[in-house]
């Protein structure tokens, strides 16, 4: 007697041939662009820019890489220990239809990132710079936060 151990990676490789045939059978194979569309912007809002998060003992700092996003867009938030960065990435002007594209990587459009930071910071000690498609935001620490030297008396 045989048995079967039950195996994640063959359940999901099953559903998403299934998924596939489902495709197939809707529009011949090839899924519309304009279908992937919102969901694919939706993803791209949430996880753009790719950052770097990293502190020192009186710094927060998050580095952002946004290539061809306009500076004059860049609106950066701080509340307590949240981080927002909005903008916008322009669209590349090519006199392509969508059914042309054999990939289409490059997301535009608006994005909004919301990042908790692993302290809280003081909102009115922020500095942003943007150069070369790199945002680098320098948040102070609250004093609340920083670590505290704590003497100890020996009696």
């Amino acid at each position: 007697m045989t048995f079967l151990t039950w195996n994640p990676w063959r359940e999901m490789e099953a559903l998403r041939r299934e998924v596939e045939r489902a495709f197939d059978s809707f529009g011949g194979g090839r899924v519309s662009p304009l279908l992937c569309g919102p969901v694919l912007a939706e993803q791209f809002a949430r996880s753009y820019p790719y950052i770097n998060l990293s502190e020192d003992k009186d710094h927060v700092y998050i580095e952002a890489l946004a290539p061809g996003v306009d500076p004059k867009s860049l609106e950066i938030g701080i509340v307590r220990d949240t981080v927002r960065i909005a903008g916008e990435k322009q669209a590349i002007k090519m006199d392509v239809k969508p059914e042309a594209y054999h990939r289409n990587e490059r997301q535009a459009g608006k994005f909004i990132r919301t990042i908790t930071l692993p302290v809280e910071v003081d909102g009115d000690k922020v500095t942003a710079d943007y150069a070369n498609g790199l945002l680098v935001i320098k948040l102070a620490k609250a004093e609340a936060a920083k670590p505290k030297q704590i003497a100890v008396k020996v009696a």
